[in-house]
C-alpha cells in the first residue's frame, strides 16, 4: 500500500500534522481525490493554517497546489495564505481561479484589499460593488465596509469610511476586532486621535489573539492604556 507523495526536498511538514486535523469541510473537498493524495494534501493545508509565520504558511498552502491544483479549497487556502504574506498578485491569482473552482463570492472582500494594496482602487471599488450586489451574509458585508473603508482613507475621505451598527450594539463577533480597528483607522485620519485611542482600545479588547496590531497602534497613541486594558482582563481578587 502506498503511502502518498514523498515530501518536496527543502521542506518538510511539521511534527503533529495529520490529515484528520483539516476541518470536515475543507476535508469533505478533497474527495475527488485519491485517499493517499487527499491525505497528503490535507497535511500541507493543515500545515498552511496553523503556521505563525505568513511566508511559511505560503509555502506549506503552496505545496498543497503543486499536489491537486484544480481542487477549490487548495486554491482559497494558497489565496488566503499568499494574502498574509503581502503577495497580493498571487493572493489574487489564487482567489480568482477558486471563485471559478467553488463559485464562492466570500473571497471577494480580500480579493478588493488586494487590489487596493496594488494601488487599484477602481478595480476595488468594482468588486466591492459586485459583491455587494451579492452578498447574503452578514460577515462578507462587514468585510466589504471594512475594505472600502480603507480605500476612502487612501482618498482623503475618511468620514465616508465606517458607519455600522455592528460599531455600537454591544456584540463581540468573529469580525469585530477588523472592524473596530478600520473604523479608529478612520476616526484618526479625520483627525480625531481620543476618540482613535477609544476604538483602538476597543479592537484589542476584542483581539485576545493578535489578529491585528491594535495593542501596538493603541500603545503608540497612549502608553498608559495597555495597562489599564490589561489590569481590566485580570480577575477581581476575593
Amino acid at each position: 500500500m502506498g503511502h502518498g507523495p514523498a515530501e518536496p526536498a527543502g521542506l518538510s511538514l511539521p511534527e503533529g500534522v495529520a490529515a484528520d486535523q483539516l476541518h470536515p469541510e475543507a476535508r469533505g473537498e478533497l474527495k475527488t481525490l485519491p485517499k493517499d493524495l487527499a491525505d497528503a494534501v490535507a497535511r500541507w493545508l493543515v500545515a498552511a493554517a496553523s503556521a505563525e509565520d505568513p511566508g511559511k504558511a505560503y509555502e506549506y498552502a503552496g505545496q498543497a497546489r503543486r499536489l491537486a491544483a484544480r481542487v477549490g479549497i487548495v486554491r482559497e487556502t494558497c489565496g488566503i495564505a499568499a494574502y498574509q504574506a503581502g503577495e497580493w498578485s498571487d493572493a489574487l491569482a489564487e482567489l480568482r481561479t477558486a471563485r471559478r473552482l467553488t463559485g464562492r463570492s466570500t473571497y471577494l472582500p480580500v480579493m478588493a484589499d488586494c487590489e487596493r494594496a496594488l494601488g487599484k482602487p477602481d478595480r476595488a471599488l468594482a468588486l466591492i460593488k459586485e459583491a455587494q450586489a451579492t452578498a447574503t451574509d452578514r460577515e462578507t458585508q462587514i468585510e466589504l465596509r471594512i475594505v472600502e473603508s480603507g480605500i476612502r482613507r487612501d482618498d482623503g475621505r475618511p468620514a465616508a469610511a465606517l458607519a455600522v451598527p455592528e460599531l455600537t450594539d454591544g456584540r463581540i463577533r468573529p469580525w469585530s476586532s477588523r472592524l473596530f480597528y478600520a473604523y479608529a483607522e478612520a476616526l484618526l485620519a479625520d483627525g480625531r486621535p481620543d476618540e482613535a485611542t477609544d476604538w483602538f482600545a476597543e479592537a484589542a479588547a476584542a483581539d485576545p489573539d493578535g489578529e491585528t496590531d491594535a495593542a501596538e497602534r493603541l500603545e503608540e497613541l497612549d502608553p498608559t492604556a495597555i495597562e489599564d486594558l490589561t489590569e481590566d482582563d485580570e480577575p477581581a481578587e476575593g
